[in-house]
């Protein structure tokens, strides 16, 4: 019944879209239902914002019906229409298709990041703002940078680990494109590194088939126990020395094959 739903209101979309704002009775007669089963899914698309009501018939000249009220026309939202399938994407290739072929990659890095400018500029705002009390280590900063992408729609995480943190997007708005021309994520990984105060490290993108974008944020070194007043530098989960453990404690050789059968030919009497 769910899936019968959501088939009828996808077509009561299309027909607003095709026809303009029309009357449940006209939606009913073009649908073949009946008018009470069409105002049921009007209210639910106007419930969600992808349709709403208006008096009176659409466009200059419009009038009422008869000596009555005026008649109650459904108009497609900007909501609505933005659940509509768009040819964004494929515009964007082909543009930049064209720009690679005319121009080369690099023209391509200067559109991209001529596109992240704004993005961040509104995230570096956001990112100071909410680092202003707290010395703005990369950690913290990258924190701030998640809820900032979060608000562009990136639906990002931020999250500390024992070399620093990573920066994790669930979702990549350019991700089709981006499969493409990789100096999108170049561009953005850029934007990143900048954003947090130090070099960043991308481990993977959506574009290129993983399920998130993570990028890792290094954290500085850290004084580790000491060996023999030596210092330990702390990478990723693990804890290294900077220089090798003297000493040779792997297990000794066995005597060699060819070895045991000439001594034991020696000592074999004539």
């Amino acid at each position: 019944m769910e899936s019968e739903d959501r088939s009828t209101r996808h077509r009561v979309i299309a027909l607003l879209l095709e026809h303009g704002p029309q009357t449940a009775s006209e939606l009913a007669g073009r649908l073949g239902v009946s008018p009470a089963a069409v105002r049921r899914h009007l209210d639910a698309l106007a419930a969600t914002g992808r349709v709403e009501e208006r008096r009176g018939a659409p466009g200059a000249g419009g009038g009422q019906r008869g000596r009555g009220r005026p008649a109650r026309y459904h108009h497609l939202t900007d909501v609505g229409r933005s659940a509509l399938p768009h040819a964004y994407d494929d515009l964007a290739l082909t543009a930049l298709r064209h720009v690679a072929s005319s121009q080369g990659p690099e023209a391509v890095r200067v559109i991209a990041e001529a596109q992240l400018s704004g993005l961040e500029q509104r995230c570096s705002t956001a990112v100071e703002e909410a680092t202003a009390g707290s010395g703005g280590a990369p950690v913290d900063r990258a924190q701030a940078l998640a809820a900032a992408l979060t608000a562009e729609g990136y639906a990002a995480a931020a999250s500390a680990i024992a070399g620093g943190g990573q920066l994790c997007q669930h979702h990549c708005p350019v991700a089709h494109v981006a499969a493409e021309f990789p100096q999108l994520c170049e561009a953005e990984t850029a934007v990143i590194g900048r954003l947090v105060g130090t070099h960043v490290q991308r481990l993977a993108t959506i574009a290129h088939g993983d399920g998130v974008c993570t990028t890792h944020i290094p954290g500085p070194l850290v004084p580790g126990p000491s060996r023999g007043g030596r210092e330990h530098i702390r990478t990723g989960n693990r804890t290294h020395p900077p220089s090798p453990v003297p000493g040779d404690r792997r297990a000794p050789r066995a005597p060699s094959t060819a070895s045991s059968t000439q001594t034991h030919r020696e000592r074999t009497p004539a």
